[in-house]
């Protein structure tokens, strides 16, 4: 009995053992991995501050949208994207509501100005937002003349 006993209490200690070496390999792996991201950070640029290197930032390029059709607002009406972001959705907190449009979502769409442009990004609608006819992922630059959908609502894009 005392041999299984003993046979039994290495195996119990080999298994510590190999617990603390992966357990500390993990942890080094971490420190390795922050340290080299933390290094690398300041050669990235931000799209809310200027890289230190340069000069003055240029102003915020901006836009307008102007409706080609929507079963809400009227035709040729228009939205400036100049300074703030730009919220579009069938809900009353949205700066443009299409509250009678049935295939957009609360919250639907936003049109940001940025240094390089103005910038559209679907806020997760379930009918999603499409530029050009070709349904967007995540944020896009818009070009001059660009149509967006959001439902039934489609603007162009002017500079």
């Amino acid at each position: 009995m005392t041999l299984a006993s003993t046979r039994l209490e290495e195996v119990l200690l080999a298994l510590k053992i190999a617990f603390l070496v992966l357990l500390y390999a993990l942890i080094w792996r971490i420190i390795r991995t922050v340290s080299r991201d933390m290094r690398a950070a300041p050669a990235q640029e931000s799209f809310i501050m200027a890289p230190i290197s340069a000069g003055p930032a240029p102003p915020a390029t901006g836009g307008r949208l102007v409706v080609q059709e929507s079963p809400v607002l009227e035709k040729g009406d228009e939205y400036s994207v100049d300074s703030a972001p730009l919220t579009i959705g069938r809900g009353s907190q949205n700066d443009v509501a299409i509250d009678g449009d049935e295939f957009a979502s609360a919250r639907h769409v936003r049109f940001e100005p940025r240094r390089d442009g103005v910038w559209v990004q679907d806020l997760g609608s379930t009918n999603g937002t499409y530029v050009n006819g070709v349904r967007i992922e995540g944020a896009q630059r818009l070009a001059p003349g660009d149509l967006i959908r959001v439902g039934e609502t489609d603007l162009r894009f002017d500079p």
